[in-house]
């Protein structure tokens, strides 16, 4: 096979990926051409690739709304994931304590090229509450769980994550300098969680602390989000011991001895 074959080759796959994760964010659906118009493709490849797809189930088309579908063996590849991030699985429990405790929805997040992967949820009872998407990505520096996880790092790799992604203004409370987010992730040393103040999204406050590892490394964060009528900035002191402990408990959970956490 000639190189252009081999590099043809590549950038199918690549585009199939994009496809797949585009397809992803709409929860309803998507149609042929909007789909071309996000990806940059011609409606002649998107058909292509999609077709491809939908051989091995990645994808569905419903012809009554003629719209494109993520598909059932994607749930199958998803799940390969969560049984190995064990972890995940040993959180759930805690994250629904954690819940009944706070009523505002838990989360847990991973951090993944220098973004916050939301993993697991358990939604607030609230008839109005904050509720991510399983899979939806937002930046570290202007997330709860990313500035927990963050806080854990040493200054040079925070400084190749904000050069990788730098720092966007995602609401108008959203940190954009790199000397604030220093100060920040002293705070958040300090405090021993960090908060989202309205930066992400401006009607939703957020409060997370960092789950580690046997080698005290951070291995995801867990949080409580809720909007900022029902978590006003002096309802923090009282919510924030509990996310703490919850963290607590799922590392202890997770390396398999609560001294380890103690010393910590």
């Amino acid at each position: 096979m000639d190189e252009a074959a081999r590099s043809g080759s590549v950038q199918s796959v690549d585009r199939a990926m994009f496809l797949l994760e585009l397809l992803s964010q709409h929860d309803e659906g998507c149609r042929l051409s909007q789909l071309g118009r996000e990806a940059g493709l011609s409606p002649s490849t998107t058909h292509r690739l999609l077709t491809t797809l939908e051989k091995r189930r990645h994808v569905q088309f419903d012809p009554r709304t003629a719209r494109w579908h993520i598909g059932l063996a994607l749930l199958n590849i998803g799940s390969a994931f969560l049984r190995r991030a064990s972890f995940v699985s040993v959180a759930q429990p805690f994250l629904q304590r954690l819940r009944d405790q706070t009523k505002e929805t838990a989360n847990l997040g991973m951090a993944d090229d220098g973004e916050i992967t939301l993993v697991s949820q358990v939604p607030s009872r609230q008839i109005v509450r904050s509720i991510g998407r399983i899979g939806g990505r937002v930046p570290m520096t202007s997330s709860a769980m990313g500035k927990a996880i963050l806080s854990t790092y040493p200054s040079e790799d925070i400084e190749q994550i904000i050069e990788l992604r730098r720092m966007f203004r995602m609401t108008s409370h959203s940190i954009t300098r790199l000397d604030a987010l220093r100060l920040e992730l002293e705070t958040v040393r300090a405090n021993g969680y960090a908060i989202d103040n309205a930066e992400n999204r401006s009607n939703v406050r957020c409060i997370a602390g960092v789950v580690y590892n046997e080698r005290a490394e951070a291995i995801c964060a867990i949080s409580i989000s809720g909007q900022l009528d029902r978590m006003p900035a002096e309802r923090i002191d009282q919510l924030a011991p509990y996310v703490v402990d919850t963290a607590r408990k799922i590392t202890a959970a997770v390396t398999g001895s609560a001294e380890k956490m103690r010393s910590m």
